[in-house]
């Protein structure tokens, strides 16, 4: 995702963004190229999405790499988060689940809810440090409770299994029903296919009432 607002560099970091959405991409780089050589930390994340997008340029992993690093190591939640997904999946670097995991690690201290989600995935698989149910949960709920469709999906899900909680069907349809409402097709999956035809209709009421509550309580009252 390109950054749109950066800290003030006169009027350049904003010619950027106005040149980018105008499709004007060449121009756009060059911009945030000046800015990104002299340190300039959104810049440098602009410049890593356009690489990895394929957007103005040919498209090249090791450089969007690169540039993300420079961000990430600003302290750049986007560009921490991104770095991490370059490393999980081997992109422009050598695959690697634990460096993957601490840059992940890093975005979700700043509670970058996409981060979090990625880390319970990781815990989950037992990649990049040892399997946790227990902590993969936790993280999942973390990003759930932003709103996080995805996250909403996968504590559904252990919760649906019994994996790191205890199995509670009404629980797990309730965070399917809620990541359906938010767009994801897999709510709506786990929900009508698996969790359905295993339910008592007053199981399905109460799973329901508590997808109000938790809805309206933005996330905070979903237990």
């Amino acid at each position: 995702m390109i950054v749109f607002m950066g800290q003030a560099q006169g009027h350049s970091f904003t010619d950027g963004v106005l040149a980018y959405e105008d499709g004007d991409y060449v121009s756009a780089l060059e911009i945030w190229e000046r800015l990104a050589e002299r340190g300039v930390a959104n810049a440098q994340h602009n410049l890593g999405q356009m690489y990895a997008d394929e957007t103005g340029v040919s498209q090249s992993y090791s450089s969007a790499s690169k540039w993300y690093r420079l961000a990430a190591e600003q302290g750049l939640t986007s560009s921490q988060y991104n770095l991490g997904l370059m490393y999980e999946f081997g992109q422009g670097v050598v695959q690697d689940y634990t460096t993957a995991l601490a840059w992940y690690r890093q975005a979700a201290e700043r509670n970058f809810a996409p981060a979090q989600n990625n880390i319970g995935i990781l815990l989950l698989f037992g990649q990049g440090a040892q399997q946790d149910y227990a902590e993969a949960v936790v993280w999942f709920r973390l990003a759930a409770e932003q709103g996080n469709a995805k996250a909403q999906v996968n504590l559904g899900k252990m919760y649906a299994v019994g994996n790191g909680v205890p199995k509670d069907n009404v629980t797990a349809y309730m965070w399917a029903d809620i990541a359906s409402a938010n767009g994801h097709e897999n709510g709506a999956i786990l929900r009508d296919s698996i969790l359905t035809p295993r339910m008592a209709s007053d199981q399905i009421a109460e799973a329901q009432r508590r997808v109000l509550v938790c809805i309206v309580s933005s996330y905070q009252e979903c237990d």
